[in-house]
């Protein structure tokens, strides 16, 4: 099996290597998103189930990436915002959801090249526009949770976005060592 993801997910470029990586990282770890809920907020889970169906879009990744390169690092800024976007409606403001808009952002930012920077810039200006966006008019979740609830939920999107944002910096010196050895 670790054979068959490892040529899965290769690519000669270290921008589609990396965002194949993070693409398989985030797709194994959806499914686990409402179990966390389950011991958080015990039985009103059930909002964060969807979540768990979000992770076939990111095991997709690799996929359109071995055909359509660029495409396949857009789609994954597109569904890691979507994600957040789709997070943030359904357990409201108050859950730190919307902490993970920095991680999209950072995300955006190192899996495209400078030559690439029109299509960077639009990917991240789009976590901030989702972000304006759910702020503003989204904040309607279908169930409201305890405040002890949301603070562990805060602290569990705190620690997810921490975590994402130094595994997505590893991958950056990754990325770095191998274009460096590639203009050796």
């Amino acid at each position: 099996m670790f054979r068959w993801l490892r040529a899965y997910t290769h690519s000669d470029d270290p921008h589609v290597a990396a965002c194949n990586t993070i693409a398989m990282v985030i797709a194994w770890n959806q499914p686990y998103y409402p179990l966390y809920l389950l011991w958080i907020v015990g039985r009103d889970a059930w909002v964060g189930i969807p979540d768990a169906f979000s992770g076939v879009l990111f095991f997709a990744v690799p996929a359109i990436a071995r055909r359509f390169p660029l495409l396949g690092r857009i789609a994954m800024v597109v569904f890691s915002v979507a994600n957040v976007v789709f997070c943030s409606m359904m357990l409201g403001e108050a859950a730190g959801v919307q902490l993970l808009y920095i991680p999209c952002g950072m995300l955006a930012a190192i899996l495209f090249t400078w030559r690439e920077r029109s299509v960077m810039l639009a990917m991240t200006a789009l976590p901030l526009v989702a972000w304006y966006f759910t702020r503003t008019r989204l904040d309607i979740p279908p169930i409201r949770f305890t405040p002890e609830a949301y603070a562990s939920l805060f602290t569990l999107n705190a620690v997810s976005a921490g975590a994402l944002m130094v595994f997505f910096g590893w991958l950056l010196a990754g990325i770095n060592r191998a274009v460096e050895e590639r203009g050796r």
